[in-house]
């Protein structure tokens, strides 16, 4: 976390003195790193420090990171506007002023990070914390892929997020092209369709710590596979509203749980390589999923192939996950 904090408070200064391609594609793998590092660590530390709470505590952690990520392109929005007067969007030439806030906040999370050195300190004085090594790691990674339980989970949220990545891209061109729905609307129903995921994760999250995983992951896909195979038929703003919101509702049931069900499946030792394998295959099925499905799109499939196949994918994962049986036994700590 110490490490992904000095990449959050570094990177945005990196940014100006970007003069060609090559730089920017350096500092932006650069600054990857930081995401990369930070959340499944974060989600390894809050599923240690909360056994009991999990789904709850990892859930809010993710719907604040939600918050952010809206409130980022709004705020940058602004800076842009304010800082290049009298210009168009397609025409800003003035990127510092954005870079220098994005490096002030970045600067502002290393200090938030600052007192998990005094912790680190302490742990090392007890000699509770065993030696970092290579060995270590991959040890970790073999126990994690041996366990069938983090790989079935891993691929249903995978799933998700090839799902989302994909509605995320797509959706907005369907309403613009097919359904003829001008921006405004056209953020309306991205837009409530995020708020529903921010609203109801933490909810989610805690009933599943009451009730168990396995129903609110099988519940949640069935939700979202609805949706997906309506879509391609409506073109009223109405309509479009209820279906990204019904979306959102399966959607953040699903994610809600994964990440808990999967620090439950695994030695407390190794919750961190869990975590680290659940969010790589999320990011896989995310990149992925709109990859594919611009091949699908142009094809005289077109749309209907195109949210059915995501509805297809979601079928296949939740019938998996279904008859694997994991996730009968009630939430608690893991040995």
């Amino acid at each position: 976390m110490l490490i992904s904090s000095v990449i959050f408070a570094s990177a945005p200064f990196f940014y100006l003195f970007i003069n060609a391609w090559w730089q920017l594609a350096l500092v932006r793998f650069y600054h990857g790193f930081a995401t990369g590092m930070f959340v499944p660590v974060a989600q390894a530390l809050i599923a240690e420090s909360y056994p009991l709470k999990r789904g709850e505590r990892i859930s809010l952690f993710s719907s604040v990171t939600i918050i952010g990520r809206s409130m980022a392109p709004i705020l940058g929005g602004s800076i842009l506007l304010i800082t290049n007067p009298g210009a168009s969007s397609e025409h800003y030439t003035n990127f510092q002023s954005l870079y220098l806030a994005v490096g002030v906040a970045g600067l502002t999370a290393f200090i938030t990070a600052l007192p998990f050195l005094r912790e680190k300190k302490a742990v090392k004085e007890a000699g509770s914390r065993a030696k970092f090594d290579l060995r270590s790691v991959l040890r970790g990674w073999k126990n994690v892929a041996r366990t069938r339980g983090v790989f079935i989970v891993s691929l249903v949220e995978a799933s998700q997020y090839y799902t989302y990545g994909s509605v995320e891209s797509f959706l907005v061109k369907y309403m613009k092209d097919i359904a003829k729905l001008d921006a405004f609307l056209q953020g309306a129903v991205m837009t409530s369709q995020l708020v529903i995921v921010m609203l109801s994760k933490p909810f989610i999250g805690r009933l599943s710590d009451r009730t168990g995983r396995r129903t609110p992951i099988i519940l949640g896909c069935l939700v979202s596979i609805f949706p997906l195979f309506v879509v391609p038929f409506s073109t009223q703003f109405p309509v479009l509203l209820v279906l990204a919101m019904v979306y959102g509702l399966g959607f953040s049931v699903v994610t809600s749980v994964t990440p808990a069900l999967v620090s439950e499946l695994v030695s407390i030792e190794v919750v961190g390589s869990a975590m680290g394998f659940i969010s790589t295959l999320m990011d896989i099925g995310q990149t992925l999923g709109p990859l594919i499905c611009s091949m699908i799109v142009v094809t005289i499939l077109g749309y209907v192939g195109l949210f059915s196949s995501l509805a297809l994918v979601l079928a296949l994962a939740v019938l998996m996950f279904a008859l694997s049986g994991i996730g009968k036994a009630r939430p608690g700590i893991s040995s």
